[in-house]
């Protein structure tokens, strides 16, 4: 569905700047002390953070609420406006966008104006990953115009020749969206891979990720370039091959291949102003180990050794975290067992997890179905029936997360009795209590006790 021809050039700067002045007034009003009402933020001012920070957020998939019936569409845009600042990103190729460059120096933007329009109208920080590459950058014909959108095709990275065509189509997205501040360079290093060697090319893709931080600088110094977004894969404990003897734990032990991939990068890299990885708390053959809880230890330790590598100075994303292992080869779903509750209680451990390692800013991958009343782990219901667009447990534990624990937050240690199985993570001013167990319990947190039922997520104010 395309755009009106108007709205183009000139006018689609103009309206850039105008959102950009929209949502800077938003941030302004929404940290200005107050009396904590509501969800838009906290009553009193956060500590200083760096631009490079968004928050906790979500990425949006191949079908989303900027599309459906519009009853179902406004109803999660006017909910999304209630957590103003909520970052949304969208990939400009694939997850719901369509080929931007189909023929070298043609456009079409026309998909991935609607979804950074709804980010922008919804009131969220809109952010963009630069992947995936044309078709004509990644060996097919030059003019052709064709897409190819099996997921070999789409997970190729760009030929070393169009490295350059590439960080030019990034440094074209960039000045179409004027006010997206930050750029993701690539994702999960899809098509750079060493066959040769058997690890993965990280001199491959540095060399792009130079090249498209140098282009993005080059259209506006301002702008926040982030990356490897590397996927943080970790074995079985019983491997040895390929296995790290230092970052290890009950959950397994990394894939070596992925720190060394990791720290080259690092070194070699022209700059960045967020780093960014994404992974699961469950190993490469989809172990939970021990359990789905105590697993998420995982993501605390990868964090923790993301910031002994880059320094405190940069903040740390997760642009994809997962806690339940995806469908079984053989079709069945492993997820189907889990009731809603456990889902949730899992989901809030892990970015308890993420915080108590230093991540600042996670994005949350939205599997919303295209219809159908099921949809395990969806932020809202399908936005395909003027019906849709109910908001889901996960969101709920998202966007409160994302008001009560914005970047800067500094956690306090709040007194809880040794009750097994209760996690609890707390600033000045919220407490987050999850009972991880399937049973209920008796806590006692921050002084007050009171029972959870098995699975519970609890929100406590100071």
């Amino acid at each position: 569905m395309g755009r009106p021809g108007w709205v183009s050039g000139a006018w689609r700067w103009l309206l850039g700047v105008a959102a950009a002045v929209v949502a800077l007034l938003v941030t302004v009003l929404t940290t200005l002390p107050g009396d904590g009402a509501g969800t838009g933020g906290k009553a009193h001012g956060t500590p200083a953070t760096s631009p490079g920070d968004v928050g906790w957020g979500f990425t949006h998939t191949q079908f989303s609420a900027d599309a459906g019936a519009r009853d179902a569409t406004a109803r999660v845009e006017r909910r999304l406006a209630r957590t103003p600042g909520l970052p949304q990103n969208q990939h400009i190729m694939g997850w719901g966008a369509d080929n931007p460059e189909p023929v070298p120096g043609r456009y079409d933007f026309a998909a991935l104006d609607r979804r950074i329009d709804f980010a922008r109208a919804s009131g969220g920080t809109p952010v963009i990953t630069l992947c995936c590459a044309p078709d004509w950058m990644k060996g097919g014909e030059p003019g052709a115009g064709r897409t190819d959108w099996s997921r070999a095709a789409l997970e190729t990275a760009p030929e070393p020749g169009h490295y350059a065509d590439f960080a030019d189509l990034a440094a074209t997205v960039a000045r179409r969206y004027p006010d997206v501040r930050h750029f993701v360079v690539w994702n999960e290093f899809k098509g750079f891979w060493n066959d040769a060697e058997g690890r993965w090319d990280h001199e491959g893709y540095t060399r792009l990720y130079n090249l498209v931080h140098r282009a993005l600088k080059e259209v506006d110094p301002d702008i926040m370039v982030g990356g490897p977004y590397l996927v943080m894969d970790s074995l079985d404990p019983r491997r040895t091959e390929n296995a790290s003897r230092s970052l290890k734990g009950p959950w397994g032990a990394m894939d070596q291949r992925v720190l060394d991939a990791f720290a080259y990068w690092n070194e070699h890299k022209a700059g960045a102003d967020f780093v960014v990885v994404d992974g699961s708390s469950y190993t490469k053959d989809g172990a939970l180990l021990p359990d789905e809880f105590a697993a998420t230890g995982k993501l605390t330790a990868v964090s923790r050794w993301v910031r002994e590598q880059v320094g405190d100075e940069l903040p740390l994303w997760w642009a994809e975290y997962y806690v339940e292992p995806d469908a079984s080869a053989d079709g069945d779903d492993d997820r189907a067992g889990w009731s809603e509750e456990r889902r949730v209680a899992v989901q809030a451990t892990g970015m308890i997890a993420l915080a108590e390692g230093g991540t600042t800013s996670g994005f949350y991958w939205n599997p919303e179905e295209e219809s159908g009343p099921d949809c395990p782990g969806c932020l809202w219901t399908p936005t395909s029936t003027a019906h849709g667009g109910a908001a889901l447990p996960v969101y709920d534990l998202l966007s409160r997360f994302h008001a009560a624990f914005p970047p800067g937050t500094s956690y306090d240690t709040v007194a809880a009795d040794d009750v097994p199985g209760v996690r609890v993570l707390a600033d000045d001013e919220d407490v987050l209590v999850v009972n991880t167990l399937d049973r209920a319990v008796g806590a006692r947190v921050d002084g007050r006790r009171f029972d959870m039922a098995a699975y519970e997520v609890r929100w406590l104010r100071r």
